[in-house]
């Protein structure tokens, strides 16, 4: 979602790095096509894990796909995904102004991190009691070593529900800080 990303690591060495990609995640759920860059070399074995592990895309998602890749349509909505993502960060900054938010402006969640003495599942609970779902950090963690935050997802809610919802978070993030 960034506007002008750097180029990735298939651009800088192409014979060795397998590039995939696919518009699930950055334009619209229901397109479920992969698209896969790989130096010839790769290319038969690609295939013979690709044949093992699915058909193929519908001819018809495939070729929207295709479509929208050239005619940029793709690329508007992006600018939008990215536009409301904005709108969705900075409405996060305003209303947890007085909380330490980690995350890019154009992303759809942000980070919180949480003072020393608090416990994120505890947050978690709670907020869940509220009608309020956040996931602590325990599975985005690589390391053995945890950090206590909460990951706030941004999206699939439209603005005023997610301006209560987030005045929700704030509440009881400040409550227990100061239990």
């Amino acid at each position: 979602m960034v506007e002008d990303p750097p180029p990735p690591l298939a651009a800088t060495a192409p014979d060795i790095t397998v590039y995939v990609s696919g518009l699930s995640k950055s334009i619209a759920t229901g397109l479920r096509v992969g698209f896969v860059v790989a130096p010839p070399s790769a290319v038969p074995s690609l295939e013979r894990s690709i044949r093992a592990t699915t058909w193929n895309s519908p001819a018809l998602t495939t070729t929207i796909a295709c479509r929208w890749l050239d005619d940029g349509t793709v690329d508007h909505l992006e600018a939008q995904k990215r536009d409301d993502a904005e709108a969705r960060q900075a409405l996060a900054r305003q209303e947890l102004a007085c909380l330490p938010l980690i995350g890019h402006p154009s992303s759809c969640f942000t980070w919180l991190p949480l003072p020393d003495d608090a416990r994120a599942d505890r947050l978690t609970a709670t907020l869940a009691r509220q009608h309020v779902s956040v996931s602590t950090a325990e599975p985005f963690t690589t390391s053995t070593h945890t950090p206590q935050a909460l990951r706030l997802a941004l999206g699939s809610t439209d603005p005023d529900r997610l301006r209560s919802t987030l005045r929700t978070v704030r509440r009881v993030a400040v409550e227990d800080a100061h239990a």
